[in-house]
């Protein structure tokens, strides 16, 4: 029984060679630099230089979200907490967590932590106790699929084969293998062998931010290239254990899991042609900026029990309120956007990495923000917490979907304007900033 071929997909741009050809295929003809001496060399160069950079900027072509299983309310959140770390005895510490979780606004949150897991390593519970072997071990085996599953995700949005992936960009801030999470991410993806991988390691709530900026470079840099930035953190498996301190109820009042995960490429196919692709956002430029003298307010320590850390929550708001303005006027100063002033961060959509209400109060106290500026952040906050890394790829997410909905002439509806700013803050204390604009 015959079967008729489907028609071939339209190719992607592409160069002489992307790290993209299959193992065993025969190698493109060299370039030869040597023509008409040094200076001809140089000309060469120069042209091969120029063919291999798209013409176009980076756009986000696809984004894809994904969650563990294990999803906890957070009014139950407190009940389950101190009934798994055995804790129920702590009562004075156990109001008081119920009282964060109520004062944070967050509805529900996703863990890669279980019953079973903390069953089997009790070593998780006790601070006291060296638990990291353990810890390693359940996200060197769940944190690859919950990668795997965003990155799925983002890939069908997109709509082009896995195969077509020639850049993978792998962050996280939970575990330290070698070799690390990206090998094992292109594997269950299928990606080629030729893939080029890139890992970012312990970036905290920039790590998705930074992740993107590291896939903008790549697009720009590599005609005809696709790069899958990826980003996931399973902070439950590494700093889940029994109640201390208040900072500590505070962190566990608002962490949560998850993995985000975006296809990013220059020039993209037009929509006419099959397998086109459909652009959403140009990433017009990407800034990164520290605060000098902050490098200890927010940190985090790798020790024998697990990763440990400092959230300098009070400080963290009035840190954003004193110098998020300036910072954000620096990465729009050499494209003539408006800022400050006139409603001119108004003009703007927002794409925050939301670390609490209290900052994201800071951003539009400061920034003079209109009321619903920041509610794709607020929202994402509410539905699953802090997610560290991952959060601002929820974030996008949510303005696609919220753009599109408008589009569509639906409910709730995203905002029009054309410019926008994908902030991420993290421990430095350090800010990452992508100018995007809205494709038409």
């Amino acid at each position: 029984m015959s079967q008729q071929a489907s028609p071939p997909t339209a190719p992607l741009p592409s160069s002489s060679d992307n790290g993209n050809a299959s193992l065993g295929a025969a190698a493109p003809p060299a370039t030869s630099l040597a023509v008409g001496g040094p200076n001809g060399s140089a000309l060469q160069a120069d042209k091969l230089r120029r063919e291999q950079r798209p013409d176009g900027p980076a756009c986000v072509l696809g984004v894809g979200t994904a969650n563990p299983a294990n999803c906890i309310p957070q009014e139950e959140y407190a009940d389950w907490y101190f009934r798994v770390t055995k804790s129920d005895r702590q009562t004075q510490l156990k109001d008081t967590m119920k009282k964060i979780c109520e004062q944070v606004g967050i509805k529900k949150r996703y863990f890669q932590v279980t019953e079973d897991l903390l069953h089997a390593h009790p070593e998780l519970l006790d601070p006291a106790l060296p638990s990291i072997d353990a810890r390693l071990q359940a996200v060197a085996a769940s944190l690859p699929e919950l990668a795997a599953a965003a990155a799925r995700n983002a890939i069908a949005e997109w709509g082009r084969p896995a195969s077509d992936i020639t850049h993978l960009v792998v962050s996280t801030s939970s575990g330290a293998q070698i070799p690390g999470v990206d090998v094992r991410v292109a594997s269950l993806l299928g990606l080629r062998p030729t893939v080029r991988r890139t890992m970012l390691y312990f970036q905290a709530c920039t790590g998705g931010a930074a992740a993107l900026r590291v896939a903008k470079d790549a697009a720009e840099n590599n005609r005809g290239a696709r790069v899958l930035a990826v980003c996931a953190d399973a902070l439950s498996a590494m700093a889940f254990h029994a109640p201390g301190d208040e900072e500590g109820l505070f962190a566990h009042a608002v962490f949560g899991d998850g993995a985000g995960a975006v296809v990013v490429g220059a020039d993209p196919i037009s929509r006419v042609e099959r397998g086109g692709e459909r652009a959403v956002f140009e990433m017009v430029s990407a800034s990164q900026a520290t605060i000098p003298g902050t490098e200890r307010l927010v940190t985090g320590d790798l020790g024998a029990a697990g990763l440990g850390y400092n959230l300098a929550a009070p400080e963290v708001p009035g840190l954003v309120a004193d110098n998020i303005e300036r910072v954000l006027a620096d990465a729009v100063a050499l494209l003539g956007l408006a800022s400050g002033g006139g409603g001119g961060w108004n003009e703007l959509f927002w794409v925050v990495h939301p670390g609490s209400h209290r900052i994201m109060d800071s951003y539009e106290k400061v920034l003079r923000l209109d009321k619903g500026k920041l509610a794709a952040s607020r929202r994402v906050f509410c539905e699953y917490g802090n997610m560290i890394g991952p959060t601002v790829m929820f974030v996008l997410d949510e303005v696609v979907r919220r753009r599109r909905l408008r589009m569509d002439g639906g409910e709730d509806g995203g905002e029009e304007c054309e410019m926008g700013m994908l902030v991420g803050l993290g421990p430095g204390f350090t800010a990452e900033v992508i100018v995007l604009r809205a494709c038409k």
